[in-house]
């Protein structure tokens, strides 16, 4: 199978599991592009995922990123369509389902339940790249402090970027 094919079907079956975001499957996603398919190494997801956060727009940048890694501008334009197809088509009809439902405590339960899987999945999600990624001691520090700042104060996420950036220029983490 070519690697364009591969990178397209592998990507828009993805996006049907995307429930949450893509962020909500980055460990798989970075399973199926560093360890199954070695499109990218680990240092490189870390990099691309890092940029696409950093980025305006959409949270499936990463994803972008590796397509252009894979084949340059054609993988990237493949890579942005088949995670976005899928999933846009089935949240179309399904808002459709919900907006004609007439019980309006099924509509809240559904948007509930769909709320609290977004937020778990990306949560999960987050908790296993940092266990990938971490590697020393002060990394793992980090991203518990980070936890428990973003958690207990009111802090702007700007103030957790600069002190993370800051350990890094000095060799901390």
């Amino acid at each position: 199978m070519s690697i364009l094919l591969s990178l397209f079907l592998k990507l828009s079956a993805f996006s049907l599991i995307a429930f949450g975001g893509v962020n909500a499957l980055l460990p798989s996603l970075l399973d199926l592009s560093v360890r199954q398919e070695h499109w990218i190494d680990l240092q490189t997801f870390a990099d691309y995922f890092a940029i696409a956060q950093a980025a305006p727009g959409p949270n499936f940048m990463t994803v972008t990123l590796i397509g252009w890694h894979v084949y340059g501008v054609v993988g990237a334009l493949i890579a942005t369509f088949a995670i976005a197809w899928p999933s846009s088509i089935l949240v179309f009809f399904l808002q459709r389902f919900i907006t004609r439902m007439q019980d309006q405590h099924k509509k809240k339960v559904i948007q509930y339940a769909a709320a609290a899987l977004a937020i778990g999945l990306v949560l999960s999600s987050a908790w296993q790249i940092a266990l990938q990624i971490n590697h020393s001691q002060a990394a793992y520090l980090l991203t518990l402090l980070t936890i428990g700042l973003t958690l207990f104060t009111r802090w702007h996420p700007l103030y957790l970027i600069g002190l993370g950036a800051g350990l890094g220029v000095l060799g901390y983490i």
